[in-house]
């Protein structure tokens, strides 16, 4: 079948697994008994979960194949931009005094580079896997899932090493770690939600994916990467901006809280964290799924 061609390509050579999936999807339900349907469905399942963990692998695979260093850029070109920015906010720039400003500074950085990435690489995806979309029949949402997923493999072992310096500057195990999963749980479905709502609108209106990263610009700087919110104004209608107004600062401050203070986040933190992810992973679910109908046609 010809779609499987499209899905098999840059994969090992397999059997004809990409085939039975399409057939299940272009099969007529009708003509199935309960437990045929019930099996077949399983099947889809198992097919479409395989599909996901192909995509992320030709995305870690692809971009850099061909290189010396091959995916171990995935983990250079952050730790790179990580020093660009410590050389000048943290010695030619310094914006505050404390300690162990490098890793204070890098546990913010890899959290924004995972989202804005992750934001940013899912917007044309839809696009970028066009083809893939007219000719099969699948869940559309597992190609930004896929992309965000593969930023999820950087981003985690960059904050283990991270987490490890860290623990090893302060020579002790906290127990506020055993939050940190929860922590990056919601990250990950925030993250996740934002890149559904920004990879469905970039397919029907191309200006989407400029405009974000025009927008990512400020809002690099005024999230809390560089400095701690309480010195930099004492204005508590600035300061609640800041802190509560950029859904990406109470993320930073938590994972920061955990990974670098080895404290745990205030309560009001944690509650915004929950419900920031919740809300943005429905909310970008529920418009995906609307927009999705037409998807083959504007692709």
């Amino acid at each position: 079948m010809e779609p499987c061609r499209a899905l098999r390509r840059g994969y090992h050579p397999r059997d004809d697994f990409y085939d039975r999936l399409l057939a299940w999807g272009e099969s007529p339900p009708g003509r199935r008994s309960p437990s045929s349907a019930g099996r077949d469905g399983h099947n889809r399942r198992v097919a479409y979960r395989y599909l996901f963990e192909q995509l992320v692998r030709r995305e870690l695979r692809q971009k850099y194949k061909g290189s010396a260093l091959g995916v171990l850029w995935y983990l250079i070109n952050p730790l790179v931009l990580m020093g660009a920015y410590y050389l000048m906010f943290g010695l030619i720039f310094k914006l505050d005094d404390i300690p162990d400003y490098p890793l204070f500074l890098m546990v913010g950085l890899v959290v924004w580079i995972f989202f804005s990435q992750s934001v940013l690489s899912a917007a044309p995806s839809l696009l970028e896997q066009g083809a893939l979309v007219r000719k099969a029949r699948f869940p559309r949402a597992t190609i930004p899932g896929a992309v965000v997923s593969v930023q999820l493999v950087t981003f985690l072992m960059i904050l283990a090493l991270l987490a490890v310096v860290t623990i090893a500057i302060r020579g002790t195990l906290d127990a506020a770690l055993l939050l940190l999963p929860l922590i990056l749980a919601c990250l990950y479905a925030f993250t996740l939600g934002f890149a559904l709502a920004v990879s469905i609108l970039h397919a029907y209106f191309r200006d989407v994916a400029p405009i974000l990263s025009a927008a990512l610009l400020p809002w690099f700087f005024i999230s809390p990467i560089f400095f701690r919110i309480d010195s930099i104004t004492s204005r508590d209608a600035y300061r609640n901006l800041l802190e509560w107004g950029n859904p990406m600062a109470p993320f930073i401050t938590a994972i920061r809280d955990i990974v670098y203070g080895g404290v745990v986040p205030e309560v009001a933190v944690l509650a915004y964290v929950a419900a920031a992810a919740v809300l943005m992973l429905l909310g970008g679910k529920w418009l995906f799924d609307r927009m999705q109908d037409e998807l083959a046609v504007v692709v």
